[in-house]
């Protein structure tokens, strides 16, 4: 089982509550337009404001990713990306940064491939705190997410709109780090969310659980992070910030002198947005 040493991410989380405020969780696609920048993004990203990093792991039929990250993941792939060179990317990020936590987002079928034994080690020598892989139902616990517990990486479980009572109990039993709940019903990135109803849930969600809730999916500015800061443990971007990434590149979709400031200065407001708010959740 994992270690009683506190971890990455639940010193990030203790932190932010001694300060009063919500956590920042960022996501950036690896390899996105190419592994070089997406990898000076990544640097950046905590020096902007983000307390969390999530890194998207590229793949062809990302399900629950709307447009921007599906372009995204087909811009990385296009760039030879693949989970030896996202655990790469993550690996040079973590011979400088011992404290950011980062968390690997994607789905089962490239850890498959790759052989879940051969990426929990590589995970672990790389230094990643967490696993957010949204194909892995908890009745498959014992294919990922138990073996990646007991390896002391977090497997953070996703709840969503229409996690009723009865199943909630199943998706939180072995989740670790921190929920992620889906602010809204559908894919990433294509809707705003009902910031009354998120609080709402967060409020139900915690009532099963003492891990932090954070709140994902339709989050684009920094009114709207500090709307879910003011009721949840912490606010995901990521949909946002892939297309002010996108947005930077040129014509022939390539990074540019000012694609990581596009993405940073995009953070430095999230960040100032889930500061505005205090609270004691």
């Amino acid at each position: 089982m994992p270690s009683a040493t506190p971890s990455r991410i639940d010193s990030t989380f203790a932190k932010a509550r001694s300060e009063g405020r919500a956590v920042l969780v960022t996501y950036i696609m690896a390899g996105d337009p190419d592994p070089e920048t997406s990898l000076e993004v990544l640097r950046a990203l905590p020096g902007a404001g983000a307390d969390i990093l999530e890194f998207g792991m590229p793949f062809t039929d990302p399900m629950a990713d709307g447009p921007a990250i599906q372009a995204a993941g087909l811009r990385a792939l296009k760039s030879g990306q693949d989970v030896a060179k996202t655990l790469d990317l993550a690996r040079r990020f973590r011979a400088e940064n011992q404290t950011t936590p980062i968390v690997l987002m994607g789905y089962y079928n490239p850890i498959h491939t790759y052989g879940v034994d051969r990426f929990l080690a590589d995970a672990v020598e790389t230094g990643i705190d967490g696993l957010i892989v949204v194909d892995c139902p908890p009745e498959e616990d014992s294919e990922l997410c138990l073996p990646a517990l007991a390896k002391g990486i977090a497997f953070i479980r996703l709840a969503t709109p229409t996690t009723d009572e009865r199943r909630l109990p199943a998706v939180l039993a072995n989740t670790a780090g921190f929920v992620y709940y889906v602010s809204i019903t559908g894919i990433t990135g294509t809707a705003t969310p009902d910031f009354g109803r998120v609080a709402e849930a967060v409020g139900r969600i915690r009532k099963h659980t003492k891990l932090p809730v954070v709140v994902g999916f339709g989050v684009k500015s920094g009114a709207h992070a500090a709307a879910i800061a003011k009721g949840a443990d912490g606010v995901v971007v990521g949909s946002a910030l892939v297309d002010a990434l996108h947005r930077s590149l040129d014509s022939g979709g390539r990074a540019g002198d000012g694609t990581v400031e596009a993405v940073t200065s995009l953070v430095r407001e999230l960040a100032e947005g889930v500061r505005s708010v205090s609270h004691t959740a």
